[in-house]
């Protein structure tokens, strides 16, 4: 290592004055087209650098699971071609014939040093006693098996039925990190040292193999050595990155928070209101949350209901395992304590780009409503004020649940935002639709009963609620022939096969003319 530094400090020293230059032209860049007013119209055609750079590292988890595919595309690859190796390892110990391969599998530890070239140092030795015997055998078993315990524990049902299951194994990848750096020490691969090749040249020597040593002293016995291991130069700046992230996220998480309310909504559904000390927030951005009496380990992400023009934070949780059962038991229960919360964050989603589209279209699956909660409480608050210049001029808002109850904690919203725009002359500004898939006869004929009444029967608005799933393509011809020349935005918040439904009546109804109505989706990923 010391010589490699001496040799090569000058290649370094540049190489990493280079770097450091490139990102400090690019920051000053980005920062000059960011904030400077000499582009302040340029961003106004363009967009803000921070909201493009922002939808990109929303997709985290998509490029997360990406790189996980290559990592085992690779993996197996790598373990298929050590078996090919191993195979023709072991076939040349086997040899009964005299070859090169068979003279090299036979040079054992040297009393002068460990010059072996073949692993398998005898035809006594088994491929299963080398791999749990050497460093790079049983290190790779472990990554292996870390690997497949943490892929197996990312499956969709698994994370979601079993969380703590999920959250616990995914950080497997501490040991499978130590692992590959380690892996390379055990020098399976090895090569000719540099002393060996002039005693032994490859090319002059290899077909005099049966006389190297004594009978012929221009080619004496080839040695050989293991390279020392590599990997870490591939981990390094993650791994420094992520240790850097993690001091971050503890400081941020250990700054107090004060409950100001809690309350119980029907359906589980439990509300927390808080503040912390210099907490800024966007509409629909989220932060993660831990409760130390329950696991000291475990931080959820959960979805800010609250509006940025209000003076807390609140968040929404329903029981949907065993975490949230108990965090909803532990603030339930009377003549008790209110349990103490961490916060991380808050951190960005596409949901923050909202108000950026002339034509909104906010669809929300059960809980999944509450990033549009806090997008309707910020409308709420900007229609107070007539001076406040918002560019969406109309939001189409749906909203999917199985239970008439998950209705309840989110009609006082809705109810003051109809009054709200009734009294502001703007009736027309945001059109709701509320969908029941889960329902039984009962409630459908009572409602059929009621359905000439001011209000809806199950939820007391204006807005009558729908049995069944919406019509999507119903609903998306219908918004593009009102706006034939709009951009509008679609931001969901709910499962993967409404998202492919929604992806595709996007791509359906938006023009081939770039100047006529276009749909953007747009995914929470959590």
């Amino acid at each position: 290592m010391g010589n490699w530094v001496v040799n090569h400090w000058f290649a370094v020293l540049f190489l990493v004055g280079w770097l450091g230059l490139n990102v400090f032209l690019f920051v000053h860049a980005f920062l000059k087209y960011e904030m400077g007013e000499k582009y302040y119209y340029t961003r106004e055609i363009l967009g803000f650098c921070s909201r493009t750079l922002r939808k990109s590292l929303d997709h985290n988890l998509t490029f997360h699971k990406l790189v996980a595919y290559m990592i085992c595309i690779l993996t197996a690859i790598h373990i298929i071609a050590h078996l090919f190796n191993f195979e023709r390892y072991s076939r040349s110990q086997h040899e009964t014939t005299v070859s090169l391969a068979s003279v090299l599998s036979s040079l054992h530890h040297e009393k002068e040093g460990d010059f072996w070239l073949n692993p398998i140092q005898s035809p006594d030795m088994t491929v299963l006693y080398v791999t749990f015997t050497s460093i790079a055998g049983l290190s790779g078993v472990i990554i292996t098996v870390a690997l497949i315990l943490m892929v197996t524990s990312s499956m969709e049902f698994i994370r979601r039925n079993y969380f703590e299951l999920f959250w616990y194994t995914h950080h497997l990848f501490i040991i499978y990190i130590i692992c590959l750096g380690i892996h390379g020490m055990g020098g399976i691969v090895r090569g000719q040292t540099e002393k060996s090749i002039k005693e032994n040249h490859p090319y002059k020597c290899a077909q005099s193999f049966e006389n190297w040593g004594d009978h012929d002293p221009d080619c004496k016995r080839p040695q050989f050595e293991g390279h020392p291991p590599e990997s870490w130069k591939w981990i390094l700046a993650p791994v420094v990155l992520y240790i850097f992230e993690r001091f971050l996220r503890f400081y941020r998480s250990q700054q107090k928070v004060v409950i100001t309310k809690v309350v119980m909504h029907p359906s589980k559904v439990l509300e927390l209101q808080m503040k912390k000390r210099g907490f800024s927030m966007e509409v629909g951005q989220y932060i993660f949350v831990n409760c130390p009496s329950i696991s000291l380990l475990e931080w959820h992400p959960f979805t800010l209901t609250s509006a940025p023009e209000e003076d807390f934070f609140s968040i929404h949780i329903r029981a949907a395992g065993d975490w949230t059962e108990n965090l909803i038991r532990a603030f339930d229960q009377q003549n008790s304590p209110i349990p103490r919360i961490e916060v991380d964050g808050p951190y960005g989603t596409v949901s923050e780009d909202v108000f950026q589209y002339e034509v909104a279209v906010l669809v929300g699956a059960g809980i999944g409503v509450t990033p549009f909660a806090s997008i309707l409480k910020s409308i709420w608050f900007k229609m107070q004020h007539s001076d406040h210049n918002l560019k969406t001029q109309k939001i189409y808002f749906y909203w999917i649940c199985r239970e008439t109850g998950a209705f309840a904690w989110f009609k006082d919203l809705l109810t003051s935002l109809e009054q709200e725009m009734e009294e502001s002359g703007k009736v027309g500004f945001l059109n709701y639709r509320l969908f029941l898939t889960g329902w039984n006869s009962n409630i459908a004929g009572h409602a059929a009963l009621n359905f000439d009444k001011a209000t809806d029967i199950l939820t007391g608005l204006k807005q009558k609620t729908s049995f069944g799933r919406p019509m999507w393509d119903n609903e998306f011809s219908t918004i593009a022939t009102s706006h034939p020349k709009s951009v509008v935005g679609v931001f969901l918040c709910g499962p993967r096969t409404l998202a492919k439904s929604l992806r595709k009546c996007c791509h359906r109804y938006s023009s081939l003319d770039p100047r006529k109505v276009q749909f953007y989706f747009n995914k929470e990923n959590f």
